[in-house]
């Protein structure tokens, strides 16, 4: 078969930009610092980094849901530490007035502040995470109690009730926590509903400081008081295993992120010391090419001619 110069030519310049291709992705990958700079580079393992992707994304999610359960749940104990303190400072006051000691005079002024006491801690109850009550169960926009001498619970029953689910937050794929607590398992519905609950309590000790007795200060109304500590306290031991359960998801979200991450970058990062290699061997070799493309194809029918 006869070679025509221009069968050459149209060679050398296939050549050349089959070689001036593979400098160009070469550039980019060491410009980008990836080795997958679009889907059709590496199809199998460009779906898989948008996997990984995906992965990381979810992943984000639900640590944002984690920070957002550790600061409710640090709402939570803040205000239940008051709580602790108000019955520490209600117990001292019992004891005080229970004395056979103590006048009525001095009886009369102990209930007064148990009755401060007692508003303090509604307010406590009232404590709220951005615009949301902390104690009303899931009805997060209801004030769970009122100032005054109404000691109702105004919430629900959600996160104590099974039937009803409290405050949930996504922690992982299908694993969800109950971050809420319920201010009537603490608080009860006051003296009215005898249910034995810290206002309940609070309400018949003021009764019975200004009524004078000493008996029922010193036994039963002792006894309830210590009894609604103990309760204050589990629901703490409650909260902080749940804060407990929460750091270690968040950690183990970190250890899963951290090894996503090193795998996203085996995947589509460059190895840029490979990567400069290439370039310069292949950028050699174009230059290469082109003087000897240029050498080649300068001769033709008209310099024969002349």
């Amino acid at each position: 078969m006869r070679i025509t110069t221009g069968m050459i030519q149209r060679n050398v310049l296939s050549d050349l930009n089959g070689l001036s291709e593979k400098l160009s992705k070469t550039q980019n990958r060491a410009a980008s610092g990836k080795q997958i700079t679009r889907p059709s580079d590496d199809p199998y393992n460009a779906a898989r980094a948008m996997g990984l992707r995906s992965s990381l994304s979810a992943n984000d999610a639900y640590k944002s849901n984690i920070e957002d359960a550790q600061d409710w749940q640090n709402t939570t104990e803040s205000a239940l530490s008051s709580l602790t303190d108000y019955v520490h400072r209600a117990n001292d006051l019992l004891v005080q007035g229970g004395t056979d000691t103590a006048d009525q005079t001095s009886r009369n002024a102990l209930a007064d502040e148990i009755d401060q006491i007692i508003q303090g801690v509604k307010e406590t109850a009232n404590s709220t995470y951005g615009d949301k009550y902390v104690f009303s169960g899931t009805a997060t926009g209801t004030p769970p109690y009122t100032q005054g001498a109404d000691d109702t619970y105004k919430g629900n029953q959600g996160g104590l009730d099974p039937s009803q689910p409290g405050v949930l937050r996504e922690i992982g794929p299908g694993v969800t926590i109950s971050i809420n607590a319920v201010g009537q398992e603490l608080l009860g519905d006051g003296q009215s509903s005898g249910d034995g609950k810290l206002l309940d309590t609070l309400r018949t000790i003021s009764q019975d400081l200004r009524a004078g007795n000493g008996p029922a200060l010193r036994g039963a109304d002792l006894k309830g008081l210590s009894d609604n500590l103990n309760q204050v306290l589990e629901v703490r031991a409650r909260n902080g295993a749940s804060t407990n359960r929460l750091a270690a998801a968040d950690s183990r979200l970190d250890n899963i992120t951290l090894s996503v991450k090193q795998q996203l970058s085996d995947t589509e990062d460059a190895d840029m010391a490979q990567t400069l290699i290439d370039y310069n061997s292949q950028s050699a070799a174009y230059q290469a090419a082109l003087r000897a493309g240029a050498n080649i194809v300068q001769t033709s029918l008209m310099d024969f001619l002349k």
